[in-house]
């Protein structure tokens, strides 16, 4: 049984559901205050994510990191433009999920989506593609917290990059959760199930 199934037979289960909705509902506006106070406090010389109720500012990244978002940017940027197929974002674009705002890596949003965005629009909706590139203080959240609510918000396709140990983990939607597709070490060629036919050789992220 998923966790989300778990958790709904519990509050099903317990004598105090109500008690609990309720305080929940409380706790969810309150947050809501917050998520306001946290928009407009952002700009776009701070890199922060809006997390459970909590604003997380990050600090800047090892060369490492900009170095493996640098080159796999480049080339789905020039892949999804010479094919028309939609619109990258890298590091600054805000998406803003039903509870949490987060700032990926890389997205990608597929042509459907992107006919109904505006110049000035600062915040998106869940894209159909993300990457996010780990490190020792994003890790926890980019392996629970985003990859729950990237599911449940329809992401289809989901890469978390350790540029330490050289490692690519592909994850595909299927219900509501995410599968396990490959991991791959240093090098070999992964192909994205969502933008169709780009592929990367591991090897040229890594250089």
């Amino acid at each position: 049984m998923e966790s989300r199934e778990v958790l709904l037979e519990q509050l099903r289960a317990a004598p105090d559901a109500l008690l609990l909705i309720e305080e929940l509902q409380q706790n969810i506006a309150k947050e809501a205050k917050e998520r306001q106070k946290f928009y407009e406090l952002v700009h776009e010389n701070i890199k922060a994510e809006f997390i459970n109720g909590e604003i997380i500012l990050h600090s800047p990244v090892k060369m490492r990191h900009w170095e493996v978002s640098a080159n796999l940017s480049a080339l789905l940027i020039s892949y999804v433009k010479t094919n028309r197929l939609g619109k990258v974002g890298v590091e600054k674009v805000m998406i803003r999920l039903t509870r949490n705002d987060y700032e990926p890596d890389i997205c990608f949003f597929a042509q459907e989506k992107v006919k109904n965005f505006t110049a000035d629009q600062m915040l998106f909706p869940a894209p159909d593609f993300v990457v996010e590139i780990i490190s020792p203080s994003t890790e926890k959240v980019d392996r629970h917290e985003k990859f729950i609510d990237y599911a449940a918000h329809g992401v289809g396709e989901y890469w978390i990059i350790d540029p330490d140990k050289q490692t690519l983990e592909q994850y595909s939607l299927e219900g509501r959760s995410y599968q396990l597709q490959q991991k791959l070490v240093k090098k070999g060629m992964v192909e994205s199930l969502v933008v169709n036919g780009f592929e990367v050789d591991l090897a040229i992220l890594f250089t």
